[in-house]
């Protein structure tokens, strides 16, 4: 009976202990996911598929940003043995057992190291010693070889307009969970810009590990694997043979250029000085170096874009904008006259007076422009603000700054670049301020506007779109530098139409003085003989030093297929060096070749060293 009680008893608990052994198996293997998870971790690997980043091209399909493999190795240190043979693993990869203990060291002092997960020891391997430590990877458990591809800029041009790639930083990688340890993404220009559109989709591979933990073999033959989907291809609008061209005749200069297609607004270059190779901030051991080099240098500041970040006084430039606005409103007329003896009086007895060139009677606008009269602006100015009364200056400030904002002036232009700042046009509250009081300044306190001078401050771009307005007339599309994306058209915002609100018949006079800036005024050594050029130049004065040099133009006259400005700082008068550049530009853009006789002009220009003034 005893026996049988006991029996019992063993029985029961040996049913017991087999539902609770049943029960936790379930719970582990059926309900409970982290057992799965680690189940899966110990038989699979899992291996991310990066993308391909898009390839941008230029508008004659020329390849100007392409990718490059790079062969690294990866490591997961949870996964290297005790017995890690690191002799044998320096003597496969050529490097002294110091090198890989510091490699090891730097990678393990980064913020985002973690012992679980992989993280790059080695970049750049070569492709002879990456195949030969292949043969041998089943020795060293928790290395990974991969191929990855960098960026690489076959012209090495168009540094800031192009920009570079970064690697993503932790916050980066907390805030989106696109992002993983090693991505990178477009830190600066068109990288950053359209990075959505570069970056492409991940795929995903499973493979069962052996013993060593490689991976042998596909799992569940696929299934559950993805393809990585490349990013998409850009078309750009710049021309790189005109881009390669502007950056040869800004050396050893600090300036900017800016062309623009001015009847669709497409930006055939956008050249910036002092730059520097983008090939330098690819991946690899000195990018880090290289940045930080380029960063401290605040004297020639290589890795501003002066063409989008710098702004400016336009100087005379913008007499044919003021021009154009003053005859609209019926403050002028083309043919009004004026006397200039070489200086504007404005109070002759406290000594507030004006200077001006020596130049014939200008008659009309047209001989204004040739000569660049500052009285005969200077009186523009005047009447334009007094058009609403001599004590109430800040109403006819407001009708012209009107006008200038649907020139694109005092904010961004919205151009497809992050980096674009505003410029500035000065207001009646910020002259209120200036003097503290309510418009108790006047319009003689202002007149330095009328000539491009004072406080208006413009960015080459938005110098280049001035002249591209001129050339159409009236109408503007916002600048851009990519013309397609994947064969899908760009945002619409680029296509359209923006008006300025000028008749288009104000147009002939201005142009005609413009032309003749060209044909025998201040910018006739931007002339190009058999092509219609119609220019301006300007005087960008610097209190800190030598005037800085400006001029902005479009060709040809009558069917206009490039508009430009061209700053160079320190460099003089607008026809010193920013015109025979715009001319050289011009010429090389519609005729594809300098002429062989204004190779000294060339040769002049490219050898001219203005960095150290």
């Amino acid at each position: 009976m005893e026996h049988k009680e006991r029996y019992k008893i063993i029985l029961i608990l040996f049913f017991l202990g087999s539902g609770v052994l049943v029960a936790n198996l379930f719970n582990h293997q059926i309900i409970d996911s982290d057992y799965s998870l680690k189940a899966e971790n110990r038989t699979l690997i899992k291996k991310t598929i990066k993308p391909s980043r898009g390839v941008i091209v230029d508008r004659n399909d020329q390849l100007i940003v392409v990718n490059e493999p790079t062969y690294q190795l990866e490591i997961i240190y949870n996964e290297i043995p005790d017995d890690f043979d690191k002799e044998e693993f320096c003597k496969l990869l050529s490097l002294e057992s110091t090198e890989f203990d510091q490699a090891l060291e730097v990678a393990m002092s980064r913020r985002y190291f973690r012992k679980h997960l992989p993280f790059t020891l080695l970049e750049n391997i070569s492709p002879i010693t990456y195949s030969q430590f292949q043969e041998h990877l089943h020795k060293f458990p928790g290395f990974y070889p991969m191929i990855k591809s960098r960026r690489s800029y076959p012209h090495a041009a168009g540094s800031h307009m192009l920009g570079h790639v970064s690697e993503v930083n932790p916050q980066e990688i907390e805030s989106n969970d696109a992002f993983e340890i090693g991505d990178t993404k477009g830190a600066s220009g068109i990288e950053r810009y359209y990075d959505s559109f570069l970056r492409g989709s991940k795929g995903v591979e499973y493979l069962l590990k052996d013993n060593f933990g490689q991976g042998i073999e596909e799992y569940q033959f696929g299934r559950n694997d993805s393809v990585a989907q490349s990013g998409f291809k850009l078309k750009s609008s710049i021309d790189i043979g005109l881009q390669l061209y502007a950056e040869y005749l800004l050396q050893n200069k600090r300036g900017s250029i800016v062309a623009i297609e001015p009847n669709t607004g497409e930006i055939l270059t956008m050249a910036s000085s002092p730059g520097y190779d983008p090939n330098s901030l690819s991946f690899g051991k000195t990018r880090s170096e290289t940045y930080l080099s380029l960063l401290s240098d605040t004297l020639h500041r290589p890795l501003m874009d002066r063409s989008i970040q710098a702004k400016y006084p336009p100087g005379s430039i913008f007499k044919p904008i003021l021009g154009l606005i003053a005859m609209q409103e019926g403050i002028t007329y083309p043919t009004k006259s004026m006397t200039c003896s070489g200086e504007y009086v404005i109070n002759e007895k406290k000594g507030f007076i004006q200077g001006c060139r020596n130049h014939p009677r200008p008659k009309n606008i047209q001989t204004a422009l040739q000569y660049s009269c500052n009285t005969y602006f200077y009186q523009m100015m005047r009447d334009f603000i007094n058009h609403y009364g001599y004590r109430t200056p800040g109403k006819g400030l407001d009708l012209l700054n009107s006008y200038l904002e649907k020139f694109g002036l005092g904010s961004k232009l919205g151009i497809d670049l992050n980096e674009e700042i505003d410029g500035f046009i000065p207001t009646t509250s910020f002259y209120n301020d200036q003097y503290k009081c309510n418009q108790c300044w006047r319009s003689t306190y202002i007149l330095s506007l009328g000539i491009g001078q004072g406080e208006l401050q413009l960015t080459t771009i938005q110098m280049a779109n001035l002249a591209a307005i001129l050339a159409n007339r009236g109408s503007y599309h916002i600048p851009h530098i990519i013309k397609d994306i994947d064969q899908k058209g760009i945002d619409e915002r680029f296509t359209e139409d923006n008006f300025v609100g000028i008749d288009s018949f104000l147009f002939k006079p201005v142009i005609e003085g413009m032309e003749r800036v060209v044909d025998s005024g201040s910018g006739d050594r931007a002339y190009v003989p058999g092509i219609r050029i119609a220019g301006k130049t300007g005087t960008s004065q610097n209190p800190q030093g030598i005037d800085h040099s400006v001029f902005f133009a479009f060709a040809p006259v009558d069917n206009p297929k490039i508009a430009l400005a061209v700053f160079i700082e320190n460099a003089g008068g607008g026809g010193t060096y920013a015109a025979p550049i715009s001319g050289l530009l011009i010429e090389k853009y519609i005729n594809t070749e300098i002429d062989r006789r204004r190779s000294k002009l060339e040769q002049s220009i490219v050898e001219a060293d203005l960095l150290n003034l």
